[in-house]
């Protein structure tokens, strides 16, 4: 496996190529169309939408109309987020030609920054021939299929339809460069089908998180310190996921190059799927999306204020505290209890409330758990509360607009009103009336819905077992949102971007993370974070920003260490941003901040182009087309 060391290098050493392979754009020859393929193509399930979304107006930008995101169709998602268009020429040809042969394949944009061309295969209309896919996969390939797993039912049917799709793109484009990379295991079932039909053209695939890997760690297992011992192929099939494995470690064997995006799935990957990966590609961001240059600091109070509306309508009913006092700190991600370190991160609340109760500094920390976990309904009383808290907001913006008028007019006539002129007994009756209704004796609620399992949710149990239960007295305040945060909620009400930007500290001090989203939209933001040498974030911080600590990246250490080191280290952080200054917090802030342009996808798509290169040149001449650009190598 090449570090980002040596495939820079490596990538600096085919610059004796660009004579030779500037051809390609002059004219002298055709330029390579790029396929990559994913389960997530212009529909969000999981957190490969988020790295082809962020990662499009790069690739646009290099590879133009050449570039084509390929992925199943789904009618509803479509009707959101892609945009129908007709395409000529050979691309045209070969769907005409599939569709011919009863396969419907849709062609349009992405509607996201870049506007990337997509092809949607609608694969249901060859579902009728799964059983004979289901052989030809256990006679060419030696994978057995169960009966019983719809999911994976449609997984090989799109992949039987995308090695066909392929296949009759390349036939069409007459010897001009195709290359085809795959994004996880569910996208990739045409790739050993490619390799067994003796495809002459580019390939790639991309594990972001290995099958077996994720299983195990779920399964609170210690995956790092035993993965040397492990038999992949036995666990995958104690968790019943044999035949995902096979497949998985088909496609890493049968593909010209594997990637994978960081040096700890690298260690899985080759244990597990029996493949060193070639090259590492590390994830990354948009980071022009999310530049407010001079204005990221105004950015924050102005979502900060966004969230003090929803706490004082949360917890004011019960009892008050300092908003000019009060931190914001975070977690969020696929609920994964013991993976995405939410017990770590619940017992550091508990350490830092122990801690801040025994101090009289009188700052108040509230705490937002946001994932996704089953629920019935939105709670009655967080409803009330907000629905409340906007009516006490209403009457007084209209009580305040009637004063100004009262105001003006006693003004303009020479008069200076008094407080029983401008605030009349109807309006104090209506403020009285408000107030009394407003207060309330129960305590604020610690989750926001009510949960299918509220008894045996793993959060709530560890969070009432520590007694972080809202009460008066508690330094630390605890709200548990069991859903995405949407603008269109009537609880929060702002997009997840904005309750980022307000927020103090996001705390990921994950068990198992291949990579790591979350803390890095956090940095692109300004906003401090904490995240584990167990992430590939984190490991590619340490390795690349060797200050991350006093920049503001925190990395927390999981690899050897036990829970109570762990928990101390993060609330040892928490603390010590309790005790910050603003000023202080204003400074660490700009220093965050200043890292965001390491993660911009204009630097870090250079790993990809070094990879598509080494499978390119196994099947062509050189090409500029996957040379870094200069100012980034």
């Amino acid at each position: 496996m090449q570090t980002m060391k040596e495939v820079n290098e490596s990538v600096a050493r085919t610059t004796r190529t660009r004579t030779t392979a500037r051809s390609v754009r002059s004219g002298k020859a055709a330029a390579p169309v790029l396929f990559e393929v994913s389960w997530e193509v212009a529909c969000q399930t999981g957190g490969i939408y988020t790295v082809l979304r962020s990662k499009a107006p790069a690739a646009v930008k290099r590879w133009g109309d050449n570039y084509w995101l390929v992925g199943p169709y789904r009618e509803e998602a479509a009707k959101i987020e892609f945009e129908p268009s007709r395409v000529d020429g050979p691309i045209g040809n070969a769907l005409a030609a599939l569709r011919a042969g009863g396969l419907e394949v849709h062609s349009g944009r992405w509607l996201i920054s870049g506007r990337p061309r997509v092809l949607l295969i609608d694969f249901r209309q060859r579902f009728e021939k799964l059983g004979e896919m289901k052989y030809f996969m256990w006679k060419d390939l030696g994978i057995s299929l169960p009966d019983n797993d719809p999911d994976t039912d449609e997984v090989v049917v799109f992949g039987y339809c995308m090695a066909d799709l392929a296949q009759t793109v390349a036939a069409q484009l007459r010897g001009r460069p195709l290359v085809t990379h795959f994004h996880e295991w569910q996208a990739a079932v045409a790739a050993p089908l490619l390799k067994h039909r003796k495809a002459e053209f580019a390939t790639l695939f991309t594990t972001h998180a290995t099958l077996v890997g994720r299983s195990l760690s779920a399964a609170n297992v210690d995956l790092y310190g035993r993965l040397e011992t492990f038999d992949a192929a036995a666990v995958a099939r104690e968790h019943g996921i044999l035949h995902r494995h096979q497949i998985e470690r088909a496609a890493a064997q049968s593909v010209d190059v594997f990637t994978t995006v960081s040096e700890i799935t690298a260690q899985e990957a080759k244990v597990f799927l029996g493949r060193e990966p070639e090259v590492l590609v590390p994830n990354g961001l948009n980071i022009e999306r999310f530049a407010a240059p001079h204005e990221f600091q105004n950015l924050h109070q102005q979502c900060k204020e966004q969230i003090h509306e929803f706490v004082m309508g949360h917890f004011f009913p019960s009892y008050t505290f300092d908003l000019d006092r009060t931190l914001y700190v975070f977690t969020a991600g696929r609920y994964e209890y013991r993976n995405k370190g939410f017990d770590v991160f619940i017992e550091s609340l508990y350490e830092l409330n122990r801690r801040l109760k025994a101090e009289s500094e009188g700052v108040t920390v509230v705490a937002f758990l946001i994932t996704r976990a089953p629920y019935r309904a939105l709670n009655v009383q967080t409803l009330n509360r907000q629905a409340m808290f906007n009516e006490l907001r209403d009457t007084c913006q209209q009580i305040k607009e009637d004063m100004g008028r009262k105001l003006f007019r006693a003004v303009a006539t020479g008069r200076l009103p008094t407080t029983d002129v401008l605030l009349d007994e109807y309006a104090r009756v209506r403020l009285k009336r408000m107030m009394h209704a407003w207060i309330q004796r129960p305590q604020p609620m610690i989750v926001t819905h009510d949960l299918e399992e509220d008894l045996h949710d793993p959060v709530l149990r560890h969070l009432r077992h520590r007694k972080l239960l809202n009460a008066p007295d508690d330094p630390v305040k605890v709200v548990f949102h069991p859903d995405f945060i949407t603008s269109t909620s009537p609880i929060l009400g702002l997009e997840y971007d904005q309750f980022v930007r307000g927020c103090n500290l996001g705390v990921f001090p994950s068990y198992y993370e291949p990579w790591g989203y979350t803390p890095m939209e956090c940095v692109v933001r300004g906003i401090p974070a904490i995240t584990s040498d167990l992430s590939g974030f984190g490991a590619y911080v340490m390795r690349h920003m060797p200050e991350h600590d006093a920049n503001g990246v925190f990395v927390t250490k999981r690899r050897g260490a036990t829970l109570e080191s762990t928990v101390f280290q993060v609330a040892g952080w928490l603390h010590a941003l309790t005790r910050m200054s603003l000023r202080d917090r204003i400074q660490l802030r700009n220093r965050v901040e200043s890292q965001a342009e390491f993660f911009d996808w204009t630097r870090l798509t250079r790993h990809y182009r070094a990879a598509r290169r080494i499978a390119y040149e196994k099947h062509y001449p050189p090409c500029d087309m996957f040379l870094p650009d200069p100012a980034h190598t």
